[in-house]
Protein backbone atom coordinates (compact mmCIF):
# COMPACT_ATOMS: atom_id res chain seq x y z
CA UNK A 1 0.00 0.00 0.00
CA UNK A 2 2.71 2.39 0.69
CA UNK A 3 4.94 1.46 -2.09
CA UNK A 4 1.26 2.18 -4.38
CA UNK A 5 1.53 5.57 -3.18
CA UNK A 6 4.43 6.52 -4.08
CA UNK A 7 4.25 5.27 -7.34
CA UNK A 8 1.00 7.38 -8.29
CA UNK A 9 2.72 10.44 -6.25
CA UNK A 10 5.68 9.79 -9.14
CA UNK A 11 2.91 9.62 -12.06
CA UNK A 12 0.88 12.59 -11.16
CA UNK A 13 4.13 14.67 -10.25
CA UNK A 14 3.26 18.42 -10.63
CA UNK A 15 4.78 20.37 -13.46
CA UNK A 16 6.70 22.69 -11.19
CA UNK A 17 8.42 20.02 -9.26
CA UNK A 18 9.15 18.89 -13.00
CA UNK A 19 11.27 21.04 -14.26
CA UNK A 20 12.97 22.08 -11.04
CA UNK A 21 14.30 18.95 -11.04
CA UNK A 22 15.28 18.58 -14.93
CA UNK A 23 16.88 22.38 -14.33
CA UNK A 24 19.05 21.29 -11.06
CA UNK A 25 19.57 17.52 -13.13
CA UNK A 26 20.86 19.01 -16.80
CA UNK A 27 23.62 20.93 -14.18
CA UNK A 28 24.93 17.68 -12.55
CA UNK A 29 27.52 15.48 -14.71
CA UNK A 30 26.33 12.60 -16.61
CA UNK A 31 26.62 9.98 -14.12
CA UNK A 32 26.56 10.39 -10.63
CA UNK A 33 25.77 8.56 -7.23
CA UNK A 34 22.72 9.41 -5.22
CA UNK A 35 21.79 8.42 -1.89
CA UNK A 36 18.29 6.47 -2.03
CA UNK A 37 16.55 6.41 -5.11
CA UNK A 38 13.83 9.11 -6.37
CA UNK A 39 11.52 6.03 -7.16
CA UNK A 40 11.50 3.47 -4.56
CA UNK A 41 8.72 1.84 -5.34
CA UNK A 42 10.21 0.63 -8.56
CA UNK A 43 13.52 0.10 -7.09
CA UNK A 44 12.06 -2.38 -4.47
CA UNK A 45 10.78 -4.58 -7.56
CA UNK A 46 13.90 -4.56 -9.08
CA UNK A 47 15.49 -5.61 -6.03
CA UNK A 48 17.05 -2.57 -4.03
CA UNK A 49 17.41 -3.23 -0.89
CA UNK A 50 19.05 -0.57 1.68
CA UNK A 51 22.42 -2.40 2.30
CA UNK A 52 25.84 -1.90 2.30
CA UNK A 53 27.30 -2.61 -1.35
CA UNK A 54 24.16 -1.62 -2.78
CA UNK A 55 23.73 1.78 -4.30
CA UNK A 56 22.16 3.61 -6.72
CA UNK A 57 23.51 5.82 -9.47
CA UNK A 58 21.36 8.49 -12.11
CA UNK A 59 22.69 8.66 -15.48
CA UNK A 60 21.96 10.96 -18.09
CA UNK A 61 21.82 10.03 -21.98
CA UNK A 62 21.42 11.80 -24.92
CA UNK A 63 18.57 11.99 -26.79
CA UNK A 64 18.10 11.23 -31.00
CA UNK A 65 20.77 10.43 -33.46
CA UNK A 66 19.76 7.21 -33.57
CA UNK A 67 19.55 6.87 -37.41
CA UNK A 68 21.78 6.73 -40.21
CA UNK A 69 21.52 10.03 -42.81
CA UNK A 70 19.06 9.32 -45.90
CA UNK A 71 21.82 8.14 -48.59
CA UNK A 72 21.77 10.03 -51.67
CA UNK A 73 19.92 8.95 -55.24
CA UNK A 74 23.39 6.81 -56.66
CA UNK A 75 21.44 4.12 -58.43
CA UNK A 76 18.84 2.86 -55.81
CA UNK A 77 15.33 2.12 -55.80
CA UNK A 78 12.90 4.64 -53.83
CA UNK A 79 12.92 1.13 -51.77
CA UNK A 80 16.64 1.34 -50.57
CA UNK A 81 16.74 5.05 -49.71
CA UNK A 82 15.14 4.81 -46.15
CA UNK A 83 17.39 4.87 -43.26
CA UNK A 84 18.16 2.05 -41.23
CA UNK A 85 17.91 1.96 -37.78
CA UNK A 86 22.09 1.62 -36.29
CA UNK A 87 21.78 1.37 -32.60
CA UNK A 88 18.92 -1.22 -31.63
CA UNK A 89 19.42 -0.51 -27.54
CA UNK A 90 17.20 0.90 -25.55
CA UNK A 91 17.83 4.17 -23.90
CA UNK A 92 17.94 2.49 -20.46
CA UNK A 93 20.06 -0.46 -21.59
CA UNK A 94 22.63 2.16 -23.07
CA UNK A 95 22.10 4.39 -19.40
CA UNK A 96 23.57 0.33 -17.59
CA UNK A 97 25.79 0.45 -19.54
CA UNK A 98 27.43 3.62 -19.01
CA UNK A 99 26.69 3.04 -15.27
CA UNK A 100 29.13 -0.24 -15.35
CA UNK A 101 31.77 1.24 -17.12
CA UNK A 102 32.29 3.70 -14.53
CA UNK A 103 31.86 1.26 -12.07
CA UNK A 104 33.70 -1.39 -12.96
CA UNK A 105 33.35 -3.61 -9.76
CA UNK A 106 30.36 -3.75 -9.82
CA UNK A 107 27.02 -5.83 -11.62
CA UNK A 108 23.81 -4.26 -12.95
CA UNK A 109 20.75 -5.25 -10.85
CA UNK A 110 18.08 -3.28 -12.61
CA UNK A 111 17.36 0.06 -14.04
CA UNK A 112 14.03 2.09 -14.36
CA UNK A 113 13.15 5.48 -16.24
CA UNK A 114 13.24 8.92 -14.49
CA UNK A 115 12.89 11.69 -17.10
CA UNK A 116 13.30 13.00 -20.34
CA UNK A 117 12.85 16.35 -22.15
CA UNK A 118 13.46 17.32 -25.60
CA UNK A 119 17.83 16.77 -25.85
CA UNK A 120 18.25 14.51 -22.39
CA UNK A 121 16.91 11.09 -20.85
CA UNK A 122 17.73 10.17 -17.19
CA UNK A 123 17.27 7.09 -15.71
CA UNK A 124 18.63 5.35 -12.55
CA UNK A 125 20.55 1.57 -12.36
CA UNK A 126 20.92 0.26 -9.41
CA UNK A 127 24.55 -1.66 -8.74
CA UNK A 128 25.78 -4.05 -6.59
CA UNK A 129 29.01 -4.70 -5.28
CA UNK A 130 30.23 -7.90 -5.91
CA UNK A 131 32.85 -7.84 -3.97
CA UNK A 132 31.50 -6.70 -0.28
CA UNK A 133 30.55 -9.50 2.46
CA UNK A 134 27.09 -8.16 2.91
CA UNK A 135 26.28 -9.08 -0.83
CA UNK A 136 28.39 -12.16 -0.62
CA UNK A 137 26.17 -13.16 2.72
CA UNK A 138 22.85 -12.33 0.95
CA UNK A 139 21.13 -15.14 -0.46
CA UNK A 140 19.43 -13.23 -3.27
CA UNK A 141 22.17 -11.14 -4.05
CA UNK A 142 25.59 -13.23 -4.17
CA UNK A 143 24.13 -15.30 -7.45
CA UNK A 144 24.20 -11.66 -9.37
CA UNK A 145 27.88 -10.98 -8.12
CA UNK A 146 28.99 -14.32 -9.79
CA UNK A 147 27.44 -13.16 -13.52
CA UNK A 148 30.53 -11.14 -14.68
CA UNK A 149 29.57 -8.50 -16.97
CA UNK A 150 25.89 -8.95 -17.20
CA UNK A 151 25.19 -5.63 -19.34
CA UNK A 152 27.24 -6.10 -21.78
CA UNK A 153 26.36 -9.63 -22.45
CA UNK A 154 22.89 -8.87 -22.69
CA UNK A 155 21.14 -10.19 -19.81
CA UNK A 156 19.54 -7.79 -17.54
CA UNK A 157 16.07 -7.31 -18.08
CA UNK A 158 16.01 -4.11 -20.09
CA UNK A 159 19.01 -5.85 -22.06
CA UNK A 160 17.06 -8.58 -22.82
CA UNK A 161 13.53 -6.62 -23.41
CA UNK A 162 15.80 -4.55 -25.79
CA UNK A 163 17.02 -7.79 -27.86
CA UNK A 164 13.58 -9.29 -28.09
CA UNK A 165 13.48 -11.37 -25.50
CA UNK A 166 10.95 -10.52 -23.56
CA UNK A 167 7.99 -12.52 -25.84
CA UNK A 168 7.61 -16.30 -26.79
CA UNK A 169 6.01 -17.91 -29.74
CA UNK A 170 4.48 -17.08 -32.47
CA UNK A 171 6.32 -13.91 -34.26
CA UNK A 172 9.09 -14.44 -32.38
CA UNK A 173 10.58 -17.45 -33.76
CA UNK A 174 14.16 -15.16 -35.27
CA UNK A 175 14.81 -13.80 -32.03
CA UNK A 176 16.13 -16.88 -30.17
CA UNK A 177 18.02 -17.90 -29.19
CA UNK A 178 19.41 -14.86 -30.48
CA UNK A 179 19.15 -13.01 -33.59
CA UNK A 180 22.82 -13.24 -34.50
CA UNK A 181 21.93 -17.00 -35.16
CA UNK A 182 18.82 -15.89 -37.10
CA UNK A 183 21.00 -13.66 -39.70
CA UNK A 184 19.78 -10.75 -37.70
CA UNK A 185 16.01 -11.45 -39.02
CA UNK A 186 14.82 -11.15 -35.30
CA UNK A 187 12.59 -8.12 -33.58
Amino acid sequence: MFYQKIGENWRNLSRELRQIRLVSWRRESAVIRIEKPTRLDRARSLGYKAKQGVFVVRVRVKRGGRQRARPTKKGRRSKRQTSRKILKMSYLWICEQRANRKYLNCEVLGSYPLLKDGTNFWGEVILVDRNHPQIKKDKQLKGIGNQRGRVFRGLTSQARKSRGMKHKGTGFEKSRPSQRANKRRGK
